[in-house]
């Protein structure tokens, strides 16, 4: 008898059975491509995050130390101290290889231009360096790739080019610098002439530099194979308690808690493993950037979480709505298994087991909707496709039940206050 009652339920109001699936879909779509998404959003965030620069840079113990005690600018020369080039593929080797994604070698030295007075600096660096490492795998990185922001008229330069030039736009604007024209670096050693290949804008100091193949750059400063600092572009975990306890002081951390940091990628855990590789460094993380990327991935993981409980507390609302009104138009219906003697708890599983049903098939087809939302959500903002975490599943399922049993409220309300009399009667 009481599946009896539930097929004819479905049969007698199927419109409004349909509109409750509806309702339902709708929520758990949403609900459903928003996890996906915010669960897998993490290092898509920090892929699309590492093209506006780096977030760790490696100097000199020496540089490090001058700075800490003078404000000596990081990577300035002016210790005498600097790292060997020769050691840098080691970053690819350490614990989170693969969360390197770029890095790239600097050595800065003081020059004058076409025999003027005033000195200015030239950065040697890597531009598309194809670099063998130590474990017998290739890597193509360099400044291009980190630097893609820059608005560059001419062209990049290529580390072969050891007799072309970058010009920063505040230089060439103040000595008349066109592409194509040579000019003459005198360094504290040698003295080379150059093709201007490319005028950038960066849109700061950079922009009062000039930037030299890194080869060209050791020969006018006579410093062979070292390099005055190394910018890093990691993937990294948002800092925690934990990290910056670390950040302080790895050894007073307990074992576990030690190991937990390690295997974790912490911009810190990953300064200290790039510091065991290459010898004499210090690695810090360029702590604006970092701590950037953590807040935007944060606040982007909170905005899609409040999307999915307000989409969710809409799909009650309106699940609300149309169950109540359900409940009054069955209302003769629900009067008479009164006066027959049916007690309200049968009567309210009668209409929770039709909820039920109805929230269970909606709840499937929106997340199988929400999936392909998901991939379309991927594709637009990231490029890329989003992956399908397990665990979506039990939590759109308990979703779905609380939505569910959340907008049924108020009809099971209203049922339990009907009574017979006055509702077969007419009033």
């Amino acid at each position: 008898m009481f599946w009896r009652l539930v097929r004819g339920a479905f049969f007698r109001q199927k419109g409004k059975m349909l509109m409750v699936a509806f309702t339902i879909a709708l929520g758990a779509s949403l609900a459903t491509a928003m996890l996906n998404v915010m669960l897998d959003v993490g290092d898509k965030v920090n892929q699309e995050l590492k093209t506006y620069g780096a977030n760790i840079n490696v100097i000199p113990r020496g540089a490090s130390l001058l700075d800490d005690l003078y404000g000596v600018a990081e990577g300035s020369g002016v210790s005498d101290k600097y790292l060997n080039e020769g050691e840098l593929g080691n970053i690819k080797t350490i614990f989170w290889a693969f969360n390197i994604v770029d890095f790239t070698p600097y050595l800065n030295t003081r020059v004058r231009l076409n025999q003027g007075d005033g000195e200015l600096t030239a950065v040697g660096t890597w531009f598309n360096h194809h670099l063998e490492l130590p474990t017998g795998e290739a890597l193509d990185t360099g400044m291009r790739n980190m630097k893609t922001w820059w608005d560059v008229e001419g062209r990049w330069l290529r580390d072969e080019d050891e007799h072309t030039a970058m010009v920063g736009r505040t230089i060439a604007d103040q000595y008349r610098l066109r592409l194509g024209d040579t000019i003459m670096l005198r360094g504290p050693v040698q003295t080379g002439e150059f093709t201007v290949a490319g005028i950038f804008y960066a849109g700061g100091d950079e922009d009062r530099e000039i930037y030299l193949p890194l080869a060209a750059a050791q020969t006018l400063s006579g410093r062979p194979g070292l390099v005055s600092r190394v910018e890093v572009s990691a993937l990294t975990t948002p800092d925690n308690e934990l990290s910056r306890r670390a950040a302080q002081d790895p050894q007073g951390l307990s074992i576990k808690e030690w190991e937990t940091w390690y295997c974790t990628a912490y911009v810190s855990a990953i300064c200290y493993q790039i510091d065991e590789v290459v010898s004499d460094a210090v690695s810090k993380p360029i702590r604006q950037v970092a701590e950037s990327e953590g807040a935007i991935l944060e606040k982007t993981q909170l905005l899609m979480l409040l999307i999915t409980l307000l989409s969710m507390a809409g799909s009650a609302l309106g699940i609300s709505n149309l169950v109540t009104a359900s409940v009054m138009e069955r209302a003769a219906e629900i009067g008479l298994l009164k006066a027959v003697g049916a007690h309200d708890g049968p009567i309210s599983a009668l209409v929770l087991t039709e909820i039920t049903i109805t929230g269970i098939l909606g709840g499937a087809a929106g997340y199988f909707a929400g999936l392909g939302f998901a991939q379309i959500i991927g594709q637009s903002v990231f490029g890329s496709a989003i992956e399908i975490k397990p665990l979506v599943i039990p939590l759109v399922a308990v979703l779905v039940v609380l939505v569910t049993m959340a907008g049924s409220i108020p009809s099971i309300r209203l049922l339990l206050s009907l009574r017979p009399a006055e509702v077969l009667h007419g009033r």
